[in-house]
């Protein structure tokens, strides 16, 4: 599965996505509805060491947090020409203060989802290190019968206009993890997630 939900203290509800896969969209918008089941006061969503995957899924489950007609991510060609890529509406989330954990294993698709919730929402901080910076967009074009060529043809930006590739997303609050960390399994940046959460549920 692509998509983990649980409950934490304090009525947060955490999600995690793995991956942006042919089942992620279904599978996270299952856990959106747990999220309102069991009225959640805070929202963590988890996209360290998420590598991203189909643009399309990022777009719908950033519909489902952003008000309908928001940007998503802008994709600009070599001309500089910009087309605007926008939330589709159906969202759920909005209004609940969310944290979203980045690292540097965090890419394309994750990057271009934590992008948008952060420059459309003012209740949604980022928490982690520094994302990967994978923007780039790229079509396989058929040379010969057994030979293709690949080729950048565009590029992501934020909606606020910045540059994903080889940029990366820079967290709101830098937390490392460090390997000692992983051997005693604690989670310094999903801690600092929960506390800032705490703190904005009244």
């Amino acid at each position: 599965k692509s998509v983990r939900f649980e409950m934490k203290e304090n009525d947060i509800a955490y999600i995690r996505v793995s991956r942006f896969g042919d089942d992620t969209e279904k599978e996270f918008k299952n856990a959106v509805q747990e999220t309102l089941a069991k009225k959640a006061k805070g929202l963590v969503i988890d996209l360290r060491n998420n590598p991203g995957g189909f643009l399309d899924t990022a777009v719908a489950l950033a519909s489902t947090a952003l008000p309908s007609g928001k940007t998503v991510v802008i994709e600009e060609d070599s001309e500089g020409k910009r087309k605007e890529i926008k939330s589709r509406g159906g969202d759920s989330l909005s209004s609940l203060p969310t944290v979203i954990l980045i690292n540097q294993g965090s890419a394309s698709a994750s990057e271009i989802l934590a992008g948008a919730l952060r420059d459309n929402r003012d209740n949604v901080t980022l928490i982690g290190k520094k994302s990967f910076g994978k923007g780039s967009v790229q079509e396989l074009i058929s040379v010969s019968s057994d030979t293709a060529v690949k080729i950048t043809v565009a590029r992501w930006l934020t909606p606020s206009g910045k540059q994903i590739h080889n940029v990366g997303i820079v967290p709101d609050i830098e937390v490392g993890l460090s390997s000692e960390d992983l051997e005693q399994k604690r989670d310094p940046q999903l801690d600092k997630a929960l506390e800032e959460l705490k703190k904005s549920i009244k």
